[in-house]
């Protein structure tokens, strides 16, 4: 069950995100922004799927993330331009308000554990 009250953190500027290498295996924990919107999260790929940890989530949606002492594990799924148009365009807009920048490409983050609940498959941070 998603974690209640994520817009209670929407105001953070940046959150950490950990994924299991594609290739190594290994946790991999990037600073990167991020919005929220209906209990989900939401991370833009400025290089597309060119993007390490969108290739990394693309290989293994087993997600962490961290907003300061918060920390929560997750299912990522890079969306779709065409399948998720509406989705995308509202994201997009929101990362736009609160950044200044809403071009990337969005990946969302579905929350399956609580809050400060620390994951037994992604530890550390691998950089």
């Amino acid at each position: 069950m998603p974690p209640p009250g994520l817009q209670s953190i929407a105001y953070k500027r940046v959150l950490y995100l950990t994924t299991i290498g594609r290739t190594t295996g290994l946790p991999r924990e990037i600073e990167i922004w991020g919005v929220i919107s209906s209990e989900r999260l939401y991370l833009f790929a400025e290089t597309d799927e060119a993007a390490g940890w969108v290739k990394n989530i693309k290989s293994n949606p087993k997600v962490a993330v961290r907003i300061g002492a918060l920390q929560i594990e997750g299912t990522a799924r890079v969306l779709d331009r065409q399948a998720d148009l509406e989705l995308w365009d509202r994201v997009a807009a929101i990362a736009d308000r609160k950044y200044g920048w809403g071009d990337g490409f969005p990946v969302e983050i579905t929350p399956v554990s609580s809050p400060n609940t620390h994951s037994e498959s992604i530890k550390g941070s691998g950089r």
